[in-house]
């Protein structure tokens, strides 16, 4: 993943990029006999040389990460029912330590609702947006200078359902995006079948938008999104489906316009399978998504101009249940987590042809999801 997501979208960050060659690579873990945490890898992409650096942070279900903008600190969602009695989960808070890649905890914060899958921090730093599956709900907390959360932000309960009465009788917010220009945040909802979009407010955090709700295809389930390079397109992965659909996106107005759906699956696969996380390469000029099941990378070529998706292959993830995946920021690389067969799976990038291959390297984590590289001096 950029380092700093909001600026390869406004498509200035492939200079920065180019300058990075040693990142910290943190994974967001489910724990229990095979992972206590968070874990973390130093990685050298000019040689490829990947060096283990074990369990950094110890702290239940720290499923996804976000770093900050600065990056001085890093933010977990803790996918648990329970915080402090409450039925609630949280967010923990930590300091990095770039010469060890040790994470030191500066405190945790409530998500209010149970369940929390998803976090984001906005382009000033200044504010951590969240979404909680169980509790279908999404908000925001404030971020302090020294990096701690506060305990008052917005908070917004999502009501509905769809049509499939086995995943679909409530609202099930999956995750939440800031768009490239820093005034909306975007979260997908499984349970209703659509990308509700909230402002950016300075005092407020997050102020709903309702009539800016976009439907996703009904029985879809919509789980994840990724901007376009040029700020003008978003794909978001439908889980229930096992599809993809663009659309267009007027920034003036945050309004979301449905193009196009199309599977993730090749034709004539029939066996279970769900998608789980959806990326753009870092040059803007590839869509990869997650199948779960199926166990691929499905890819697919961006136009430049219309943005528009042609189906161009899959790519096995070599182990089973494939979450995050994560380009690196200089475009060479992509790591690839699958949760059931506790690895991550290193890929070569051609930008050029969207060819991912195998390095050989196979990191072995206990229940990988989530994968986030930091440039480090």
């Amino acid at each position: 993943m950029n380092t700093f997501p909001w600026l390869a979208a406004l498509g200035v960050s492939t200079a920065l990029a180019a300058q990075a060659h040693t990142y910290l690579a943190y994974v967001g873990t489910y724990t229990g006999a095979q992972s206590k945490g968070i874990h973390a890898f130093r990685f050298d992409s000019n040689s490829g040389v990947i060096e283990e650096l074990g369990l950094v942070a110890e702290t239940p279900n720290p499923t996804f990460l976000a770093l900050h903008p600065n990056g001085r600190f890093l933010y977990a969602a803790n996918e648990v029912a329970n915080f402090q009695g409450t039925h609630s989960g949280s967010i923990s808070a930590y300091q990095i330590d770039t010469a060890t890649g040790k994470l030191r905890l500066l405190g945790s914060a409530s998500t209010t609702g149970d369940g929390p899958c998803h976090l984001n921090v906005d382009a000033t730093g200044r504010l951590l947006a969240f979404a909680n599956y169980g509790g279908g709900s999404v908000g925001s907390l404030p971020i302090n200078p020294d990096g701690t959360l506060g305990s008052h932000g917005a908070f917004f309960q999502h009501t509905g359902s769809s049509v499939d009465p086995s995943r679909q009788k409530e609202p099930h917010a999956h995750s939440v995006n800031f768009s490239p220009d820093n005034r909306f945040v975007f979260a997908c909802d499984l349970g209703t079948d659509e990308v509700r979009v909230y402002r950016v407010d300075a005092k407020q955090g997050l102020v709903a938008a309702p009539e800016l709700t976009a439907k996703a295809l009904p029985g879809g389930g919509p789980r994840h999104l990724s901007f376009g390079a040029d700020g003008r397109h978003v794909y978001v992965n439908n889980e229930m489906q096992s599809s993809v659909t663009h659309f267009g996106f007027d920034a003036a107005k945050g309004r979301l316009q449905r193009q196009q759906t199309l599977s993730t699956l090749p034709t004539g696969f029939t066996g279970n399978s769900s998608t789980a996380e959806t990326r753009t390469s870092t040059d803007g000029r590839w869509l990869f998504v997650s199948n779960r099941g199926h166990n691929s990378l499905a890819r697919f070529k961006v136009d430049a101009g219309s943005g528009a998706l042609t189906p161009a292959g899959h790519v096995s993830t070599g182990g089973r249940i494939p979450r995050n995946f994560c380009p690196s920021p200089d475009g060479h690389y992509l790591w690839a987590a699958n949760q059931d067969s506790d690895n991550i799976i290193v890929f070569r990038f051609d930008p050029h042809t969207g060819d991912l291959t195998p390095t050989g390297q196979e990191l072995k984590v206990g229940h990988p999801v989530c994968v986030r590289f930091l440039e480090v001096k």
